[in-house]
């Protein structure tokens, strides 16, 4: 697959993807905006990249790799997550490295999915549940199309304390 807006690329999971994965699904800073409890083994991540099922339809999920164009360097990630094929619609998730962030790329990269998945998945809607708190992400989403229709009080848990949420969704 080769999802490019001439900026920046969607791709599959490659082999080599396993040490940056490593380093971001470790990350601590992170865990709280997402549902990581505990830590990944580079063997767990080597087998998840080996045994990777790419059809969202048989896996209810997909993940793709956010590269920039000119140099091949991978920036980031996209999940697309609890698809429900009844309804045709898919929660997103997206990661940004550190270096990277603040430049245009998530929402490059969620224009690039959102067009992914309305042409050639079918999907009718979109939905991401990001932390009120976040604002480069919602800002993310919002340029990207997608629009906040609800709060979800103390949705977020962050240590011993809780953090509300947005749901934000695109219709295709």
């Amino acid at each position: 697959m080769n999802l490019t807006d001439g900026i920046i690329s969607l791709r599959a999971l490659e082999p080599e993807d396993v040490d940056i994965l490593y380093g971001w699904e470790n990350d601590t800073d992170v865990w709280d905006d997402g549902a990581t409890l505990a830590p990944f083994s580079r063997a767990l991540l080597a087998d998840y990249v080996a045994n990777y099922e790419p059809d969202i339809f048989k896996a209810r999920q997909l993940r793709l790799m956010i590269t920039i164009s000119a140099t091949g360097e991978t920036v980031g990630t996209v999940d697309l997550y609890d698809f429900d094929p009844r309804n045709q619609r898919c929660g997103v998730g997206i990661l940004v490295d550190t270096p990277h962030r603040r430049l245009g790329y998530a929402t490059a990269a969620l224009r690039l999915l959102k067009d992914y998945c309305g042409r050639h998945l079918g999907f009718h809607q979109l939905y991401s549940i990001t932390g009120v708190d976040n604002t480069a992400s919602r800002q993310a989403f919002q340029s990207a199309g997608f629009k906040v229709s609800g709060r979800l009080r103390s949705w977020i848990r962050c240590g011993k304390s809780y953090r509300d949420a947005y749901v934000m969704q695109l219709l295709l």
